[in-house]
């Protein structure tokens, strides 16, 4: 029978091809980093190859290293999935990784958290906000246990269940012609300087898709990375851009000083919806989460917005 790594050496070896750094690495583990380092040795020797290139000062893994690090991942996510599945335990009972886009956590997780705290007691909630990109990779490598994105995503492996809607408002400075319309029709975006979030937000992607325009058509070159410093350069006369309900409801425009008017029916819109892993166990602990967040999002919806001002 052929040797096996034990879970320990791959936990450690994939936290190593994650942080690209032995004393990183070692952190994460919670070990010391001679006692990583011996157990990539064992590893190694287990294996007949060298994973790590030691020959030279900046961390590389070999060629062998780098197939390891391709596959080591799933591997743990289904091991894990497997050891959680067996445990008898309650719902959202321990610890649970949340992952969240920028563009949802600051208006959602305010409201949500301390309906989660209290709703389950012995829940320890560890929170991660990144690109969706980013989300879908720790979710799909087991280190994330669910994640709020915004739809339409690719989340291939993943089972996704829908929290609402979230229109978007068109925000520029409280003199641009178009605030004082009844209502923005998609061909008067034509004409406007469109300020986006910069590549890597799927919010840029949803707000062209959902308006029926083409990157080129939105000529502005500046590119954001928060909403907030999307809606203070509206307000610097730059030019206008498309907020989230959630956001305008939430304050966001009213604290950058931008006016806000709503698109003709339908509205543009993007989908909020929370992704698990399939086969991971997750599914009732996905759809208890899930019912706080549609809680959550019906309140902020349930706010009054003044078109026509700063919002």
């Amino acid at each position: 029978m052929t040797p096996l790594p034990t879970l320990r050496q791959l936990q450690f070896f994939a936290a190593l091809a994650r942080r690209k750094s032995f004393s990183k690495a070692a952190e994460d583990c919670l070990v010391s980093q001679s006692t990583l380092s011996s157990a990539i040795k064992e590893l190694e020797a287990l294996l007949g190859r060298q994973l790590v290139d030691r020959s030279t000062r900046v961390f590389a893994l070999t060629p062998a290293g780098e197939e390891m690090a391709s596959r080591v991942g799933p591997i743990l996510a289904q091991v894990e999935d497997l050891a959680r599945a067996a445990a008898a335990r309650r719902p959202l009972d321990g610890p649970f990784h949340l992952g969240v886009i920028p563009t949802i956590a600051p208006f959602l997780l305010p409201r949500a958290a301390p309906k989660l705290k209290k709703a389950y007691p012995r829940l320890e909630l560890f929170l991660r906000e990144d690109l969706t990109a980013n989300l879908v990779e720790r979710l799909s490598t087991g280190l994330l246990d669910a994640a709020v994105l915004a739809f339409p995503y690719d989340t291939p492996g993943a089972d996704v269940i829908d929290i609402g809607e979230d229109p978007f408002w068109f925000a520029a400075p409280p003199d641009d012609p178009l605030i004082g319309r009844k209502n923005v029709r998609f061909r008067d975006l034509e004409k406007a300087r469109l300020l986006l979030l910069e590549d890597g937000h799927c919010l840029r992607e949803h707000a062209l898709a959902a308006c029926r325009l083409r990157d080129p058509d939105a000529a502005a070159a500046f590119g954001a990375t928060s909403l907030l410093t999307l809606a203070q350069m509206v307000q610097a006369g730059l030019g206008a851009t498309l907020l989230p309900d959630m956001a305008v409801r939430s304050g966001l425009a009213r604290t950058a000083g931008v006016a806000v008017a709503p698109f003709e029916d339908p509205p543009p819109a993007r989908r909020i919806g929370l992704a698990w892993r399939k086969g991971s166990g997750r599914r009732e602990e996905a759809e208890a989460i899930a019912d706080v967040l549609r809680a959550s999002l019906r309140e902020i919806q349930a706010g009054r917005v003044q078109a026509g001002k700063a919002a």
